[in-house]
């Protein structure tokens, strides 16, 4: 079966919104029986100092914000704060570091594998996101442990040179197979907010459709508009068309998780349900994402049970 065009995703994102809604929550029903929600938990290993130009991100040495470039954490400090967060309720942990990607041999590589081997012993699914990755490192990683890959496309390819000049989208395609080809699952998704147009964004979901296998999860963010960065003063992404963004991706990859991610701290408690219901059954969880702040756990979970809704169990 061939994947849907862009003229193919613009029908479904354009239909009358309660229309898109119903068909959207029907494919959730459908393909996610259980009303679960994957909670995952987020943390910044090595934090600052990156040499990309990413415009969005507050860890680029280009930009002055408030974040510095600190060393890579201990493995012990990790190791805590993953036990922490299964303690919390998290089935996933992710790891991020600010690298442009990987270079297999080194010492900072070999001190990831060293974590990723000390968090999966914790029976929790590890995530990492280093960057550009290659063939060798990517298998590296999936015999260290790791389940899961994160290497977001961020936008589309036409919108993409206007975030980003420091590496290209065919560079965010190299990694994406390798890992692919290391038998690791996907998680890739981008930002929604950059000033990219509506177009931008099924154009990026057509790519995320055209891959085989389909990603194992998708993050949808928005834009958190940092200080010193190119896009401070970029205005909030419209709730309406998140939700139709949201109930686009549920339908176009209904066996995908589709994850809330940043951003989630700055919308209302009813606006999170609506996109919940639309197809999202993963979010992020914990006081921070990265380098930028995010909704509470308490509160998390009080919503997710007066929605019905109950948190992923780890898996044995």
């Amino acid at each position: 079966m061939s994947s849907p065009t862009l003229t193919d995703l613009q029908r479904i994102y354009n239909q009358p919104f309660f229309d898109l809604i119903e068909q959207s929550h029907a494919v959730q029903k459908k393909h996610w029986k259980n009303n679960e929600v994957q909670l995952c938990a987020l943390l910044s290993i090595k934090t600052g100092g990156c040499s990309e130009d990413c415009a969005y991100c507050a860890q680029s040495a280009r930009y002055s914000t408030r974040v510095k470039m600190e060393k890579m954490l201990p493995l012990e400090d990790v190791v805590a704060v993953a036990q922490k967060a299964k303690h919390n309720g998290a089935v996933r942990f992710c790891m991020g570091a600010a690298w442009r990607g990987v270079r297999d041999g080194t010492e900072q590589f070999e001190s990831v594998l060293d974590i990723v081997r000390a968090v999966a012993a914790l029976g929790l699914e590890v995530c990492v996101t280093l960057g550009e990755l290659s063939d060798t490192a990517a298998r590296r990683l999936k015999e260290a442990g790791a389940a899961i890959y994160n290497h977001n496309l961020d936008t589309s390819p036409e919108f993409y040179p206007q975030i980003i000049t420091t590496h290209s989208f065919d560079d965010r395609l190299r990694t994406i197979r390798a890992v692919q080809q290391a038998d690791l699952g996907v998680c890739c998704g981008g930002i929604i907010g950059l000033g990219e147009s509506e177009t931008d964004r099924l154009r990026m979901l057509e790519i995320l459709a055209g891959f085989n296998p389909p990603p194992e999860s998708v993050p949808i963010n928005c834009l958190v508009p940092i200080v010193g960065t190119p896009l401070e003063n970029l205005p909030p992404v419209d709730v309406l068309k998140l939700a139709r963004l949201v109930a686009t991706t549920r339908i176009t990859l209904p066996t995908s998780k589709v994850r809330l991610s940043a951003g989630r701290s700055h919308l209302s408690r009813e606006a999170q349900a609506l996109c919940l219901f639309a197809g999202a059954n993963s979010i992020f969880f914990g006081e921070r994402l990265l380098t930028t702040e995010n909704t509470e756990a308490d509160e998390d979970l009080a919503l997710l049970a007066e929605l019905g809704l109950s948190p992923q169990r780890l898996r044995s």
